[in-house]
């Protein structure tokens, strides 16, 4: 965010005044504070942006919204629908932007698998998979600690449903999942999911402990596109995915599109602030985000029910 052309980082804060300064000394910020709270209250900063773990999302975001501060949330909102629910309601009523961190919506290999889907290129679009993993059993890191928000879902799951919902433009009117979850910690470590768009699949898998890997693929009836490095997109350089497409019959023609090196959080944090300064909404906004829980809630129910189980519309 400190390269982008309409964030400035002033200030950044930790419960350790002595960590916050070395940050700050070690990333050329100006002011350090020894709690959130006293950030809150510097009148110089107009927006936060929350990186902390997933339980303290919905009590931060309200706290930085009360103190009239704009809010770039990291993903997942919070832990379940209902807390995207209080957040909107506390947008609604101090009137800031409040945002969910999905950084992939920015990158231009996304929004250019996203217009090669919509051009018709590859037909209809019937079908996504998806794989999203790393190793990590340690019991003490946030992301294995059940109280926390921890586990693979609410992780890096939620972008394997995020870009599906993306991508077919809509909402799976059901879910089927298969969740592991871990003896020593009780955070779900492997889960497979079906997303059920009426007669369009997205299927995947996440699971954190499982080797390093991450790939999407989206088919259509004329052609199909893998994107090489979906969601951890390297900043420093060229990002890369590969198109088939032919007339039905023929063996099909694969192209490689190679997008420009960029910083996915970097587009995401100056989009934001953007939107701030010149007064418009939050470029993606809390409903959509509500709608992405609502998924996740409905494969926690399918991982504990074994069965399929409907996805609340946006009219419940």
């Amino acid at each position: 965010m400190q390269r982008g052309g309409w964030t400035e980082v002033h200030a950044i804060a930790s419960r350790d005044v002595g960590k916050a300064r070395q940050a700050a000394d070690e990333l050329g910020i100006g002011k350090a504070y020894g709690s959130y709270d006293a950030l809150l209250a510097d009148p110089d900063i107009d927006a936060v942006y929350i990186p902390l773990p997933n339980h303290l999302h919905v009590e931060w975001t309200r706290r930085a919204a009360e103190a009239g501060k704009h809010v770039l949330c990291e993903k997942p909102i919070g832990l379940t629908a209902a807390d995207a629910e209080r957040l909107i309601e506390v947008r609604d009523r101090t009137g800031v932007r409040i945002q969910e961190a999905f950084m992939v919506r920015t990158h231009p290999q996304w929004l250019g698998a996203l217009g090669i889907v919509r051009s018709g290129r590859l037909g209809v679009a019937r079908s996504i998979t998806g794989y999203f993993s790393f190793f990590n059993d340690d019991p003490a890191n946030i992301r294995n600690i059940k109280s926390y928000g921890g586990g693979g879902i609410l992780d890096i799951g939620c972008y394997l449903v995020n870009t599906a919902r993306m991508i077919f433009d809509g909402e799976p009117r059901r879910v089927c999942a298969l969740v592991e979850e871990s003896p020593a910690t009780g955070v779900d470590s492997m889960a497979s999911m079906i997303l059920d768009f009426d007669g369009r699949h997205a299927a995947g898998t996440c699971s954190t402990q499982l080797a390093h890997g991450q790939r999407i693929t989206i088919a259509g009836t004329m052609g199909r596109i893998d994107i090489e490095i979906p969601f951890n997109a390297p900043p420093d350089r060229p990002c890369r995915i590969f198109v088939e497409d032919a007339p039905p019959g023929e063996v099909p023609d694969r192209h490689t599109i190679e997008f420009e090196t960029c910083d996915q959080y970097t587009i995401q944090g100056d989009l934001f602030s953007r939107a701030v300064l010149d007064g418009a909404p939050a470029p993606y906004p809390l409903e959509d985000s509500l709608q992405n829980m609502r998924v996740i809630d409905a494969l926690f129910r399918s991982g504990r029910s074994g069965g399929w189980e409907r996805v609340a519309s946006k009219a419940t």
